[in-house]
């Protein structure tokens, strides 16, 4: 009788676990990596090893890097007249792959998988009749929609956005901008109003782009969700619906069959979790600063020089959290000293593979020490996995960080997605606090 109870007991786990689909629409928010099962631009199965799935997710880095500098190093332009939602990795600005989420847009809603990006600020998506744009992607249909409408120069979001192509005379003509990104990726879109839908919640009147035109490589396919500090962001135009908070939990590149979340709001983020302040930069206030303190390998401190680590809103020097970026980016001095100590603690030979220039023979790993993050009231020792990156035979581990391009603009550090997975981030601007909690995201 036992075994018979037993029997049926399995049998009932065993049908439930079969009909659950982890990728039905559902009403949390999912975060999910682009080559994750759940997201609509993957193969359908995992197509390469995990270091070759990175390689090539890190691969527009370097450009992205140099085009966040760019702009912190920018002066502030002139004004112009004229729930829980499930995250996945997904085809990011500057053809980067990283994480997107279901949001849908409109009456009735359309769904579509924008990209996550946490130093952005306006939503875009490609709208019908689009040239350019993915043919094989979803795209918001405006004429659909019973509450859409696009806005004209007179409207105060109109100066808001970058590239707008409104002058003191355009006051009732459409408010179009254009937007371009390292690359060669560009596009032009039309300012507009509809309802964004994020699981249950519906956010009435929200500016937008609607994409016209697309030219000189790829952009994210069903576009992008900004959730930077800036007036046209997810958190300025929600207003006091989230009360300027929200946290995600990204899975690793490793969770094919796993999602994320994303948690908005104050309810239901962590309690107990360390913090750290956030900086602004008047000149850049779409980024998330925080300030690095230093940077140990093992239980030795990095020599670093303060005035290299330290935040300079004028220069746009310091260090970003980003959700846009694979791996951690340090300008090339203080790239330089961590490589150097870790390699003094880890037995060579060394190598390189692909952008990585510390990998080692993986039977020394037992003996790689940890990385720590030191910022103002708060360490982070990164897990193992989050610091180190194996070949994909297996053979080499290699530190999975990086150093930032060496150009004009390279003063800024870039805290990247690779070094934040498993782990809860909080963003509290009401409170100019940044919180890290360990959590398994899957």
């Amino acid at each position: 009788m036992e075994l018979a109870i037993v029997a049926v007991l399995f049998s009932s786990l065993l049908s439930t676990a079969l009909a659950f689909d982890p990728c039905a629409d559902s009403s949390d928010l999912s975060v999910i990596p682009i080559y994750g099962k759940c997201s609509p631009f993957n193969p359908p199965k995992p197509a390469s090893s995990l270091i070759n799935t990175v390689m090539k997710l890190a691969s527009k880095d370097p450009e992205r890097v140099s085009y966040l500098s760019s702009l912190v190093a920018a002066p502030p332009q002139a004004a112009r007249k004229g729930g829980v939602v499930p995250i996945a990795p997904g085809q990011q600005v500057l053809n980067i792959g990283n994480y997107v989420l279901r949001a849908k847009i409109g009456n009735p809603g359309q769904l579509l998988f924008m990209v996550l990006d946490t130093s952005s600020d306006a939503a875009w998506v490609p709208c019908s009749g689009c040239t350019g744009c993915a043919a094989s992607s979803a795209v918001f249909t405006p004429n659909a929609s019973s509450t859409y409408s696009s806005l004209d120069c007179s409207v105060p979001e109109c100066t808001q956005v970058r590239g707008v192509s409104c002058t003191a005379t355009d006051a009732a003509t459409s408010c179009s901008f254009n937007q371009s990104y390292g690359g060669g990726s560009s596009f032009s879109a039309t300012l507009s109003h509809d309802t964004l839908w994020l699981a249950n919640d519906a956010i009435q009147n929200y500016a937008f782009g609607c994409i016209n035109s697309v030219s000189g490589g790829s952009i994210p396919p069903q576009g992008l969700l900004g959730m930077g500090r800036g007036s046209m962001s997810l958190l300025s135009q929600s207003g006091s619906l989230y009360s300027g908070v929200f946290s995600y939990c990204l899975p690793s590149f490793k969770s094919y069959y796993f999602s994320g979340s994303l948690k908005l709001g104050p309810l239901g983020q962590p309690k107990n979790i360390r913090t750290t302040p956030l900086l602004k930069n008047p000149h850049r206030p779409s980024l998330y600063y925080v300030n690095l303190t230093g940077v140990s390998i093992g239980k030795v401190q990095v020599p670093i020089a303060p005035e290299i680590l330290a935040f300079d809103p004028n220069t746009g020097a310091g260090t970003i959290i980003d959700s846009g970026t694979v791996i951690t980016r340090f300008v090339q001095p203080i790239y330089s000293a961590i490589r150097v100590e870790f390699r003094k603690q880890v037995k060579g030979p060394f190598s390189s593979l692909g952008a990585f220039d510390t990998c080692f023979s993986a039977t020394n790993e037992d003996i790689a020490p940890p990385v720590v993050l030191h910022f103002t009231g708060m360490d982070l020792v990164l897990p193992m996995e989050n610091s180190l990156i194996h070949s994909s035979s297996g053979s080499l581990a290699c530190l999975a960080m990086a150093a930032a391009p060496n150009n004009v603009n390279s003063v800024l550090n870039v805290i990247a997605n690779l070094q934040q997975q498993n782990l809860r981030i909080l963003f509290d601007t009401a409170n100019s606090r940044l919180g890290i909690a360990r959590e398994l995201c899957n």
